[in-house]
Parts: C-alpha cells; structure tokens; sequence
C-alpha cells in the first residue's frame, strides 16, 4: 500500500481529525493505516497527539459516556462494553461511569420502562414483563434495576 501524506501532513490531519470531536487511541490508528502508515511512525504520531493534548483516553470514555448515556440512552453495562472494545482503560472507564448522575440513572431506567411498558403489546402480564426486561437488559442496564423498576411498573 503507497503512503498516502507526509508524516508531517499527517500529523496536521490528524490533529483537525482530534479536533472536530474526541476519539480514542484504536481510532487514529485505524485512520493512519488506512493512509498506508505503520510501525513506528503511528507511534510517533500518536504520542504527538498525546504531548499535545489532541489525544486523551479519560477525556475520550467521559464524551462517549455522556453522549451514549444521555443522547442514546444506553446502560452502565452496554457502555463498558463499548468502551472495552476500543481498548479504554478500566480506570478511565469508571472515571467516565462515575460521572453519570444516580437520579438521573433511576429516572431513565423509570422512564424507558414506563415508554416501553406503553407501547408493548403482550397476552399477559407474564409476557409483558419478560419483554420489558429483555429491551431494559439490551439497553444495557443492570439486572436488579430493572427487575425492581419493572415490577413497580406492572404492580401499578
């Protein structure tokens, strides 16, 4: 594969790249391999990045926390799964989870239960239930939560 820029035109890039919205480590470097730089010069690119403050992981996990907790409305669970997949520490994980109100976690598990309890169609409680549970489950929150918000929800 040819080299598509310069080290240093690639580093300009990159830092306009950084700059649009926060990424994270495997994303800069699935974006230089593409422009046909390896080895070494990824290294030096990215630490750049880090020396510069373009690139910073605990920076990174906080934004994708808020934005997936807040905009899509995903889990502690789903998140941490993301995040594990883009080879984010386990510290600048729980840095970013720590940081999601508790209320307002309560209040969005009540509020998709009570959303979905609405608009799902079920023979029987039984069948409702196991539906609310499973949607709450793939969204990403915790087992207990659900299981206690969803049988104050079909006890009402």
């Amino acid at each position: 594969m040819e080299q598509k820029y310069s080290l240093l035109e690639a580093k300009q890039k990159l830092e306009a790249f950084c700059a649009y919205q926060e990424r994270c480590d495997q994303e800069i470097r699935k974006k230089v391999k593409s422009w046909g730089l390896f080895g070494e010069d990824v290294d030096i690119l990215i630490s750049d990045l880090i020396q510069n403050n373009f690139l910073n992981e605990e920076r990174f996990a906080s934004a994708f926390v808020s934005g997936k907790f807040r905009i899509k409305r995903w889990g502690r669970i789903k998140i941490r799964q993301h995040l594990k997949q883009k080879n984010i520490s386990d510290y600048s994980i729980n840095k970013g989870l720590n940081e999601i109100d508790e209320s307002e976690y309560f209040q969005t598990i009540k509020d998709l239960i009570e959303s979905k309890n609405r608009l799902t169609k079920a023979k029987d409680n039984w069948d409702r239930r196991a539906k609310l549970q499973r949607y709450m489950q793939a969204k990403g929150f915790e087992h207990e939560l659900v299981l206690e918000e969803v049988n104050n929800a079909m006890n009402q």
